[in-house]
């Protein structure tokens, strides 16, 4: 076996892991065993590279231009907002309750990172 065919042997075994239920051999990164289903407690959980509090404050002083959809990168939707002013203040206030509650999500559908 040559040394770079055991570098990569090593790369690959230190990126496995077990599955907690069923015992098979899966990718750390992988949501759920794919034999089982259960969910694998060492993935780390997907979060947004936007951040929670500046969405929050954006949607509190900015939030009827629609300036916190841009941010997370909903232009779409951040245009109507700005056409309409936040859906005149009634959508700014639902997304500012979503962002507080931990519910809105951005572009890829990924939650905010706390």
């Amino acid at each position: 076996m040559t040394e770079q065919t055991m570098s990569n042997a090593t790369i690959a075994a230190q990126s496995m892991a077990f599955c907690t239920t069923c015992g098979e051999k899966i990718a750390k990164a992988a949501v759920a065993c794919p034999k089982c289903g259960a969910p694998n407690s060492l993935a780390e959980p997907m979060t947004s590279e936007k951040r929670m509090v500046p969405a929050a404050l954006l949607c509190f002083f900015l939030g009827a231009l629609g300036i916190h959809r841009f941010y997370v990168g909903k232009v779409g939707t951040g245009i109507l907002m700005l056409l309409t002013l936040g859906g005149l203040g009634i959508w700014t206030l639902i997304d500012l309750i979503m962002i507080i509650v931990g519910a809105f999500k951005d572009k890829q559908g990924l939650p905010l990172a706390r």
